[in-house]
């Protein structure tokens, strides 16, 4: 048998990639990118010369069944995104299941996942919440605001800066313009922010100033009571 190693890459800035990542990486027989030519770069300034192969949303359905054989014949492979950790809103899970399920080892490096310090440096309670991932964009979307209305866990999701202020109005309807978030975008990267304040402060903030990256929205729970007369959107 073979083994898939998951390799989370660097969100923003590169020095966050491991030493053991990069080592991997160099060691396997093949890399398996979301989109090999991001992946290029990465692999370019690290110096590996491993080869890659796409591995993506479009494909992972027909590829995964061939890539488990190989697994299974020997071979060693490793799984990247774009950025951050493979399967964590992005393509990943089928092939990490198949794997578990043909008694292949699996083994995920610790690395850059956007939401651990966007939610860790919000100030917004973390010793439980719920991830949700991307909001819907249309199906489920209402049912998912009533649901976080009255929610006590701190929720965590992703949201792109097309639909943020969308979103934003919504937490206001559903939520109360007094309920505490806090956005992240740009994590690791030079023009990184993290604002934390009432739901009804953060929409006039983003109305006024153009969303730009991709944002992480963190929720706080419905009975979450936080003091942020100090604090500013604007």
């Amino acid at each position: 048998m073979g083994k898939l190693f998951v390799v989370p890459t660097p969100i923003g800035n590169l020095q966050d990639m491991t030493f053991r990542a990069v080592d991997v990486l160099k060691s396997v027989d093949l890399i398996l990118a979301e989109d090999t030519r991001q992946t290029a770069k990465l692999l370019k300034h690290f110096e590996i010369n491993t080869s890659a192969r796409s591995y993506h949303l479009h494909n992972e359905h027909r590829a995964t069944e061939a890539i488990v054989d190989q697994l299974k014949s020997g071979s060693t492979y490793a799984l990247v995104s774009d950025a951050g950790t493979p399967a964590i809103s992005d393509p990943g899970y089928l092939l990490s299941r198949a794997c578990v399920q043909a008694g292949i080892e699996v083994e995920c490096l610790p690395g850059a996942t956007a939401f651990v310090p966007a939610l860790v440096q919000s100030g917004i309670p973390c010793d439980q919440f719920q991830y949700l991932g991307f909001i819907p964009h249309k199906k489920g979307r209402q049912t998912l605001f009533q649901s976080l209305a009255q929610e006590e866990r701190t929720t965590v999701c992703y949201e792109s800066p097309h639909r943020i202020v969308k979103t934003l109005n919504q937490l206001v309807e559903f939520c109360g313009a007094d309920r505490v978030l806090s956005i992240s975008r740009e994590i690791s990267k030079l023009h990184a922010e993290s604002l934390t304040n009432t739901a009804e402060n953060l929409l006039k903030h983003f109305e006024n100033n153009p969303p730009k990256g991709e944002f992480v929205l963190i929720i706080a729970g419905a009975k979450t009571v936080l003091d942020i007369n100090e604090l500013s959107a604007t």
